[in-house]
């Protein structure tokens, strides 16, 4: 929304700066799928792992940001459309500071996903498809909100009664139903290595001096 009195203050510090300053590039990992496939879990061990490397990376979790940026919203088509514009441009600004974003959210539809993507610089999104059955993600669910949604006792519930639309073209596609949970942060590692984002271990590490 443009309105004449509000004007963008650049920052004095480009991205490149701090970039170079965290000794990798900034990037948006979108985690996607049905409510229960591990797309949390993932991103938090990839956080830990990346954490571990020396890397400047944080986790955007659905019902994290729930408790207070979208605290006022609720789950119908408009409310969800709401929520992810915000983590969307929220995504932006932490990505602009440097970091490797991961944004762990349902985002059941195709056209959600494609907001975010525009506002990130091209080769910095990177959309990780969380696989997994249904049945799965029902029977692994700790909160019990699948048995809630086919008792009818909770509306709009992603996989039940609302949709979800698979990616048509991810940067990465994570089998989280057969793979273990180090196994599918290895994977995203893995991913951000080859796209320069991230050096390998090996090439992080300082060189041995010679005697």
């Amino acid at each position: 929304m443009n309105k004449p009195q509000i004007v963008w203050h650049p920052s004095l510090v480009s991205r490149e700066q701090r970039e170079a300053t965290n000794g990798h590039k900034a990037a948006v990992v979108w985690f996607t799928g049905l409510p229960g496939s591990g797309k949390s879990t993932t991103a938090h061990e990839v956080e830990r792992q990346l954490f571990a490397l020396g890397c400047q990376a944080y986790v955007l979790d659905g019902d994290n940001v729930r408790h207070g940026l979208s605290a006022d919203l609720g789950f119908s088509p408009e409310h969800r459309s709401e929520h992810l514009r915000r983590i969307a441009e929220l995504s932006r600004l932490v990505h602009d500071s440097g970091m490797i974003v991961l944004c762990a959210f349902v985002s059941p539809t195709r056209a959600s996903r494609d907001k975010v993507r525009a506002l990130i610089p091209a080769g910095a999104f990177f959309e990780a498809y969380c696989r997994c059955p249904v049945g799965v993600c029902a029977e692994r669910d700790p909160k019990g909100f699948y048995a809630k949604a086919q008792a009818g006792q909770i509306k709009d519930y992603t996989g039940v009664s609302a949709p979800y639309e698979e990616p048509a073209a991810p940067e990465l596609v994570i089998d989280t139903a057969t793979q273990s949970v180090a196994q599918c942060a290895a994977d995203v590692i893995g991913l951000l290595q080859s796209r320069g984002i991230i050096r390998s271990a090996a090439a992080r590490a300082p060189a041995s001096k010679g005697i």
